[in-house]
Formats: structure tokens, sequence, C-alpha cells
């Protein structure tokens, strides 16, 4: 039987050649991509989540991925329906979104088609598409822009409305039929999108759109819209490119004339005059009809494209992309947000950004305007007022109750992490500096959270954490808070100390590829071990999983030997035979 490392390597190969996949639902049957899976999956939150069966990662073991393969095998595995809750957009947020749990085998055996489909499909992606994809992320996306695209005159904004909800099933299956060629696993997916979903105990057909919830939604997604990539990229990037260079703009060439010959005069007068005037107009000619440029850019739903040429064929090309979803993708852009904006005078919004194209006639590099044309990266002042909301009372900054009886370390690094999230996040802007406002309502929130639970004043709380932290930039004062242990390191929680400077490197992936040499996790050579982790008996194994360790560490509760054994070990798993992990849920009950 061939390993996970051997399988994906293979996929990724025939991916790479544009050779067709035939018998991909074979590679379903191997224990090995279960036992990846699940090493990626386990420590995720959503792992100890019951869906609609109830079912959670707990009692995990070898006997129930081969359960689950033997039904794949002969075709009896069926999808649950997602049980669907609500959740706020973000913290503090009223507005609500739709969140679909999956049972746990669900999740098992959706991660092991992630893994299948992507380590297939990665190779043929756009190098314009940024979103769910290894290695790639928001930084990359806006790095990509900010070196790539200067001299933009127009910005495209693009939004599918409710993209992944309106993805329809019928193009998704044909989409996957053009390279997939294999029957059982193109009916699975289809089996798959169909599940449903339950909502107050109610079914609810999933007519369109990606798996509620799934771990499957993002690799399908770009699969579906890679198509769009491929109509930009083909299509209207070669009609709407056209030039080597912008010609010469004739009235400066004439200035340039008379400013050679005041030269030639000694004119010196003359010649500081025209060249400010140099400097006031641009060097090639804005209304060279043979000279125009597209660009592009895909992060999931949201795109972005940079045009040079004039404003009618800017909404031209924002008509024929409405057309191709419309026809193609059954897909709709959002009125509201897609827009044709003016680079200079406006700013395109993106990934949480504005953006814009500088202009700075005063700004002279090497006896060049450096800076003119080049795309700038802003937060907008909107960000900083929506991150600030959450800390604030009446305009001002407050203490947050559901934190007051916290430890002082889990206080400092709940808002050292809420903080440091942002500020990470828009180091590639050109003001970060705006997120000092940002800070200090931050700052003062955690100081008056901490005097709360003291009972003391922001002024002494502010007095007893305030150190000092080095970075590259020089040492900066931060807070921290410190948890002494013997023998061990101590555990530091620190708010702040990140200097607000543009760091024009940064870079933030939202997943991390699996590297080509697979590193099989812990946990996994633990289960494989067939040894029980309390009372040493070897054979079949399952896992005991728990939320976190902290509910094992509750005072004034005898903890039985197994939690023991799992604070001990600060491990939140524990392999156990049968009987043991019986008597562990006997006990807890």
């Amino acid at each position: 039987m061939q390993n996970a490392e051997t399988v994906l390597c293979v996929l990724r190969e025939r991916g790479r050649r544009g050779l067709p996949c035939n018998e991909l639902y074979r590679q379903l049957f191997n224990p090995q991509l279960y036992l990846l899976a699940y090493g990626r999956l386990y420590s995720n939150k959503g792992a100890m989540t019951p869906g609609v069966t109830g079912e959670t990662a707990d009692g995990m073991s070898l006997a129930k991925i081969e359960r689950i393969i033997d039904d794949l095998r002969h075709e009896r595995y069926r999808w649950s329906p997602a049980r669907r809750v609500y959740i706020p957009k973000q913290r503090g947020s009223t507005r609500l979104r739709p969140l679909g749990l999956p049972p746990w085998s669900d999740k098992l055996v959706g991660e092991v088609v992630r893994l299948l489909l992507e380590a297939y499909y990665e190779p043929t992606f756009s190098d314009s598409s940024h979103g769910f994809r290894p290695r790639r992320g928001c930084h990359t996306a806006l790095s990509d822009v900010v070196n790539t695209w200067k001299g933009t005159i127009w910005f495209i904004e693009g939004d599918i409305a409710q993209c992944f909800d309106k993805l329809d099933h019928s193009v998704m299956l044909e989409i996957l039929g053009e390279r997939i060629r294999d029957s059982r696993f193109l009916r699975l997916m289809r089996n798959m999108l169909t599940a449903g979903y339950l909502e107050d105990w109610v079914w609810n057909a999933t007519l369109s759109g990606s798996p509620q919830g799934g771990v499957v939604s993002p690799i399908l997604s770009n699969i579906y819209l890679h198509r769009m990539d491929e109509f930009v990229e083909t299509v209207l990037i070669p009609e709407y490119t056209r030039g080597k260079t912008k010609a010469r703009n004739p009235v400066y060439l004439r200035t340039w004339e008379r400013l050679r010959r005041a030269r030639m005069r000694g004119d010196r007068e003359t010649v500081r005059e025209l060249r400010k005037q140099l400097r006031r107009m641009p060097g090639g000619d804005p209304q060279d009809s043979g000279y125009r440029r597209l660009r592009y850019i895909r992060y999931a739903d949201d795109t972005l494209l940079g045009f040079v040429g004039p404003k009618a064929e800017a909404e031209e090309i924002k008509e024929r992309l409405g057309e191709f979803l419309r026809t193609t993708l059954k897909l709709e852009l959002s009125r509201e947000k897609t827009l044709v904006t003016h680079a200079r005078t406006e700013a395109a919004k993106f990934l949480g950004y504005e953006i814009t194209v500088r202009y700075n006639d005063r700004k002279i590099t090497r006896g060049r305007r450096a800076v003119n044309g080049t795309i700038g990266l802003h937060v907008p002042r909107s960000v900083v007022t929506a991150k600030s909301a959450p800390y604030l009372q009446r305009g001002k900054p407050a203490y947050r109750s559901e934190l007051v009886n916290e430890d002082d370390h889990v206080i400092v690094s709940t808002y050292g992490a809420e903080y440091r999230g942002i500020v990470q996040y828009y180091l590639l802007a050109g003001d970060v500096f705006r997120l000092y406002r940002l800070q200090w309502v931050m700052e003062t929130s955690m100081l008056m959270t901490l005097a709360a639970k003291h009972r003391s004043s922001v002024a002494k709380m502010a007095t007893k954490y305030k150190a000092k932290t080095v970075t590259p930039y020089g040492p900066r004062t931060c807070f921290e808070a410190r948890v002494e242990r013997n023998g061990r390191k101590p555990l530091v929680a620190r708010f702040g100390g990140i200097p607000l400077r543009r760091q024009q490197r940064a870079t933030l992936a939202d997943r991390q590829t699996p590297p080509v040499t697979v590193k099989r996790r812990q946990l996994v050579i633990r289960l494989l071990a067939g040894r029980c982790e309390l009372c040493a008996r070897t054979g079949a194994m399952e896992v005991h999983h728990v939320s976190k360790l902290a509910d094992l560490e509750k005072p004034g509760r005898e903890r039985p030997e197994w939690a023991d054994l799992m604070v001990r070990r600060r491990r939140k798993t524990l392999v156990a035979c049968n009987p043991c992990h019986e008597g562990i849920h006997s006990r807890s009950r």
C-alpha cells in the first residue's frame, strides 16, 4: 500500500502535466491518508463540536477508519446533513452568519477528499489566485498589487454576490468531470453537495452552494472560480493589453527641447521655470490609444482589476466579466460592491485595505519622480473605528466583564493576541501609524480590566505590568504578565511592543502547504503504537479527546488518574484501550 506522501506526489505530477485522473476513488481506500487527515484535524476547535449524529473526534481509532473505508469500498457511505447554527460575523457584532457543523466522520472523509483534490488541482491554478492556497494569502495578493501594478489609472472592484451559497452543482460537477474520469468519485461529490442541512431539526435541501462548514468548500470554490481566472487571463487581458511602452507626451517633448536650448543660451531663470513645468506634466502621452494594460488578482470571491486606459473601456471590462459569470458560472456580481474607481483621486477597497495610486511631483529620486504611479496601501479609518468599538462604552475605553475573573496572564494574553493579529495584518500599509488610536483604546481597556479584577487603579496596573521588549527598531514599551514555573521557562503574555512602521516584506499565509515529505503527527504515532497509556495493555486503541485542559484543572475537584495524566503531560488527547476509554466516560457522567 502506498503511503500518503507517494499518493499526493503522484497526483501533483499528474495535475502538473495536465493528465486526467481515472482512479481517484480508489485512493479513498488508503488508511494512510486518513491518518494524515486525522493529524491535521484533531487539534482544531471544531473537532469536539458535535454534528447531527453527536459524533466527535473522541473515540477515534483505526477500527473507525476501517469501517469508513469498507463503506466507501462498497459505496455505502452516506454524508450526513450539517447542523446549522448562527454565529456573529465578528466579535461584538449583532449581524449573524450561518455555520454548518458536519459530524466527525464527514470531516475526516472531507479532509481526505480535500487532500486529493488540492494535490491534483493546485499545480493548475492561476498565479493570480491567492485565496485558500498553500504559501499564499492576503499579504501575497496585496504585495503582488504593490509590486506589479504601477501606473494603474482605473480599479475595477469585483465582488460576487453570495458566491459560496450560489455555486451551481451541475456546473461544479461538469468542471470536476472535465479532468476526473471516475464516476464513483463524482457520485460521492454529488452526494456531498446535496446532503442538505438541519436547522431546528428540520431538514433543508442544498440546491446550490458548497458544503456548509465542510473542509472541502475552499478547494471546491477555487476549482469553480478557476474558470473565471482563465477567462480573464486568456480573453480579457490579451484584448485589453497592447503596446510595449507608452508614447512620449508631445507637450513634454516640446518643453524639454525649450529647456535644452535655454541651457545652451545660459538662461538660468528660464531653465528653472521650464524645469518646474516639466515636473508638473506627465512624461507619457495620457491619450496614447496604442497602449493599454489590464492586470488581475483574486482572493476567494473578491477580485480586483487594474486598467490603464479610458474609463469607457474599464466599464466595458466590468460588463463583460459580469456577463461571463452570469452565463457560464451562473453567478452575479454585486451591484453595490462592483465599482470602477479612479486610482488617483479615489481609493479601491480590497482585503480590508484602501488601495490608491500615489503622485508627488516634489519627491525626486535620482532625477526622477519615483513616487508617481506607484501603489499605496492604507488603513481605512473605518477599520480603526470598527476594531476599537468592542473595547468602548459610550465612546470611552471600558473593562471587559467576561475577563475580570480570569488570571492576569489570560487577560494580557487575550488582549495581546487580538491586538497583534490586527497590527500584523496591516503592516503593509504606509500609514499603519493610524493604529496608535486602537493601541491606546485596547491598552486602556486591558488596564481597566486588570484594575477591576484587583480592585486597584489603572495607573498602578500600568506600573506593575510595564516592561521593555527588543525589536528590530530598538526597545519598545509593552505590558507583560509572567507565570513562573519550577524547572521550566516562565509563561509570558505580552501586549504591545510592535513598532507601527511599514514592513514591505510582511507576509501572512492562510494555510501552510504540506511538505513533500509528510511528517507524521505524534498523536498518530501513539495511536499506531497500540499501547494503552493508562493500563499499558496492547491491542486496538481509541483516542480520548477533551476540548481544553482548563476543564480538567478546576480547583476544588479531585482529578481521576486519567485526567491527572493528561494535565501532567499537557495533552488534550489520551490513547486508551476500549475498557479504559469506556471507564473514563462512565466516571465522567
